[in-house]
């Protein structure tokens, strides 16, 4: 049995449709992903969020076989039941058996081609294991000509999808740049894919063209099976269709629940924002938020804070960090906001309620050291 794909499993039984265990990957002395772990569910959509430089478009280029990753382990299952390990599969593999696709944070169409052929070109596996691999689709055989009518209606499928049909025999850089972007993930839904990865989809959009692409992407959801990860720094649209987020900083997780949890999370607006532990709970206050600002005040919640981290970046680091090519980069210690959040919260005092009171019979009234939220 290929050690990249692993049968038996039955459909259902699983709904982690990809599982990150102890994903690192490290550039020279540069560890850029530390031990992160994180599960996309079938059916949903998942959203990677973090800073710029928190590492997630190397996490996407880690799943989608760009990078192999110095350490853990990629699985992604099948609806058919079977399971792949996609750190060990050859990189043209993750796309045609695993069935995985992805775009990018720049748009990549033919920009000469026709919306029509854009989404072709996606089929090529198809048209070409239908002509034999030779020339024999030019002598119009059935199974050829079958297969040919096939692609074109699953093209004119997605250009209605993404409200493009009128527009089927235009030049791709004719588009206006939203139209570009629901086309680009037209073209990947063209694949047949079961993860669709999307890397900053809203990135560059106006307020009306992200409206059409939370469509678009809701409707892959319900209509299509396929599940969605992406990546996105536009919190409106994080917040409108995500089923999941996890954030990153530095190279390892934060916090990782759903977006209502996620957006009060006093470490994510720590690590958004940029500001020291003492402003988060004034920050918090401005926006009203008493429930988060108790969580200041009891520890942070175990279950979402970030684990032991073999990351350089993750916590208290080196001061300078040498790369290959002699470039030195400073970094300086304690950089973490969320651990700057965590470390206020373990040393902060407790209040009067929550300090332990003597029973009648004790001569000196002992407090009981904290150790997180009860």
């Amino acid at each position: 049995m290929n050690a990249s794909s692993i049968q038996g499993t039955n459909p259902g039984m699983n709904d982690a449709i990809l599982q990150v265990e102890h994903l690192s990957m490290k550039f020279g002395g540069l560890v850029a992903i530390g031990d992160l772990s994180f599960t996309a569910r079938r059916g949903e959509i998942t959203a990677l969020i973090g800073p710029n430089g928190a590492g997630k478009t190397t996490v996407f280029n880690c799943i989608t076989g760009f990078y192999k990753p110095s350490e853990g382990m990629i699985t992604l299952n099948r609806n058919d039941g079977s399971s792949f390990l996609l750190e060990r599969l050859p990189n043209h593999e993750i796309p045609a058996r695993a069935k995985v696709a992805r775009t990018f944070q720049n748009i990549r169409l033919f920009s000469g081609m026709t919306l029509l052929e854009n989404l072709l070109v996606a089929q090529h596996n198809k048209l070409m294991k239908a002509s034999g691999y030779t020339i024999l689709g030019l002598f119009g055989f059935s199974s050829y000509r079958k297969a040919s009518a096939e692609s074109v209606e699953l093209a004119k499928h997605w250009l209605e999808k993404a409200d493009l049909v009128d527009r089927a025999d235009d030049p791709a850089g004719d588009l206006p740049y939203g139209a570009q972007r629901r086309l680009e993930i037209a073209r990947a839904m063209c694949t047949g894919p079961e993860l669709l990865c999307l890397d900053e989809p809203a990135a560059g959009l106006n307020p009306k063209e992200s409206a059409a692409l939370n469509e678009l992407l809701i409707d892959i959801k319900k209509t299509s099976g396929a599940s969605i990860l992406l990546i996105e720094h536009d919190m409106s649209v994080v917040m409108q269709i995500s089923d999941h987020v996890v954030v990153l900083e530095y190279g390892r997780k934060i916090s990782d629940g759903s977006p209502q949890s996620v957006r009060t999370d006093p470490r994510v607006i720590a690590a958004y924002l940029g500001v020291d532990d003492e402003e988060v709970e004034s920050v918090l206050t401005e926006v009203g938020d008493e429930d988060v600002i108790e969580q200041l005040d009891t520890g942070p919640d175990a279950a979402h804070g970030p684990g032991t981290s073999s990351s350089y970046l993750a916590g208290p680091v080196t001061d300078t960090i040498g790369h290959s090519e002699g470039e030195r980069v400073t970094v300086s210690k304690g950089a973490s906001k969320a651990a700057q959040v965590d470390a206020k919260a373990k040393n902060a005092p407790r209040k009067p309620s929550e300090r332990a009171t003597a029973k009648p019979a004790a001569k000196t009234p002992t407090a009981k050291p904290r150790g997180g939220r009860k």
